[in-house]
């Protein structure tokens, strides 16, 4: 099992939503709620829920799969997990709702990911500050965008409706 000390460097976005607290968990805690709120998910089968030993997959546009393994569930607040395809572990993923307001919260998405902690970070720096970490950012913007269309909305988000992303859209 991996630590949090296994992670370095994260890529956290934050954006605020014109929602209660309350409204923004009932969503991210809903069994299959990738399949509505995901703009790269194609299906989101769940195999346990809810709680710390949750588990499910996503299956991305682009044809990738990976099992979401959940390892702390705080309610109304958030929950942590490990997202891991074949080899084991990728990242470390953060999802934490802030209260601001009666109507108004704020959802932040941090991922720690796992890609190039293998090599010495001098040599890591750079794929991880001008390739691996905009990516990360534009995918996570695109996630959050897509929760706030959902909770706001009341509507499945449209598939790609902020963009695609060369790694998990469809290619071609």
């Amino acid at each position: 099992m991996t630590t949090n000390s296994d992670f370095k460097w994260p890529v956290s976005v934050e954006r605020k939503i014109a929602a209660p607290a309350n409204e923004v968990w009932r969503v991210i805690s809903r069994p299959g709620n990738l399949e509505l709120c995901h703009p790269f998910c194609r299906k989101n089968p769940v195999h346990e829920w809810p709680g710390p030993q949750s588990r499910d997959a996503i299956h991305y546009l682009s044809g990738l799969v990976y099992e979401r393994r959940f390892i702390d569930w705080i309610d109304g607040v958030g929950y942590d997990l490990d997202i891991v395809g074949k080899g084991g572990a990728k990242a470390r993923v953060m999802w934490r709702i802030t209260p601001l307001e009666d109507s108004q919260c704020a959802l932040r998405i941090t991922i720690y990911p796992q890609a190039l902690q293998g090599f010495p970070a001098i040599i890591r720096w750079i794929p991880h500050v001008y390739w691996l970490r905009p990516q990360l950012r534009n995918y996570l913007e695109s996630v959050i965008q897509g929760f706030e269309w959902n909770v706001v909305r009341h509507e499945r988000v449209p598939r790609n409706a902020f963009g695609t992303h060369p790694w998990f859209s469809a290619s071609g």
